[in-house]
């Protein structure tokens, strides 16, 4: 386990980086373009590998793999997950200029709950060891069902919290710019913005259930987790914008996150008779992921009749 001083170094970075972010590069809100998208996507990838590497230098191989395995895991279901923030983008008309601000809010709250669960999952690991069968059969059982999960069925405007929410909060008609709440004749207001971010928010602690106990199947150490949960999605704004108009074109990408769900799965529930090197897991992950991205590219899609 990383010591206080490696966590506190590790999180002052992360507010760093977000305050930076927020009030300085992106202070006005403005449409993300492909050149500068690519430029954040791939710094934060060559921070990413910096810390992998520094996390070999420091505490040796077998923690480096493990980090590497957890965040091209995590970065993988990243990118699938952000076909569902395009979906709600869309389905909320969110104006392109705003979605940067919106998803960075949405990372910060994510960053949160995710070190939450984190913390939670370690502490349940340590003092109850058959918690790691569960998430194995969780993880096979999640596995399966993206398979067979058909994408074009979701309707966020339809989800509870949204429902919820919208009946529970005095909310304005239109949007108000960057703002999440506003003032009318001394009242205050939640604007459309906010119940989208309420949206994303629920979406990724969906997300989280599926991402985090998948990490868990590499490691047990819950500063490698959550460093490579972290790194993974502090890029995911960049992506999102970088990726954006090809999403829909990844086809095999779910089949091959499939596969990775149930072979980590599978792993946690038989390491107690059957141990798999972490080298095998980076293998069986990026060999899955490289196939199921090539096949997407180089296999024509079905001609709709």
């Amino acid at each position: 386990m990383g010591t206080p001083l490696n966590w506190i170094a590790f999180n002052l970075f992360i507010v760093v980086a977000i305050a930076l972010d927020l009030r300085v590069l992106h202070r006005r809100p403005h449409k993300i373009e492909t050149r500068e998208a690519a430029l954040a996507s791939f710094g934060w990838i060559a921070v990413s590998v910096l810390f992998g590497f520094g996390v070999l230098y420091f505490r040796g191989p077998q923690p480096a793999l493990e980090f590497f395995t957890g965040y091209l895991i995590e970065k993988a279901l990243s990118v699938d997950n952000l076909f569902l923030f395009l979906v709600i983008f869309r389905a909320f008309a969110v104006d392109e200029r705003l979605q940067h601000r919106l998803l960075e809010w949405g990372i910060v709250g994510a960053l949160v709950m995710r070190g939450a669960m984190i913390a939670l999952g370690a502490e349940l690991i340590v003092h109850f060891s058959w918690v790691l069968y569960v998430l194995g059969a969780f993880l096979v059982y999640a596995g399966a069902r993206m398979l067979f999960f058909n994408k074009g069925d979701i309707r966020p405007e339809q989800s509870r919290i949204f429902r919820f929410a919208s009946r529970h909060l005095r909310v304005s008609r239109d949007y108000a710019g960057d703002r999440f709440f506003v003032r009318d004749a001394g009242r205050l207001f939640a604007t459309p913005l906010f119940l989208v971010l309420l949206v994303v928010e629920i979406t990724d602690v969906t997300l989280a259930v599926d991402s985090i106990p998948a990490v868990f199947g590499i490691t047990r150490d819950p500063f490698i987790v959550y460093t490579s949960n972290v790194l993974a999605i502090l890029g995911l704004r960049a992506l999102y914008f970088l990726l954006a108009g090809v999403i829909d074109r990844l086809r095999f990408l779910d089949e091959g996150l499939a596969i990775v769900l149930v072979f980590i799965g599978g792993k946690m529930i038989a390491e107690r008779w059957l141990h798999i090197p972490v080298t095998v897991s980076l293998g069986v992950v990026g060999g899955v992921l490289v196939i199921a991205l090539l096949a997407s590219v180089l296999l024509p899609a079905k001609k709709k009749i």
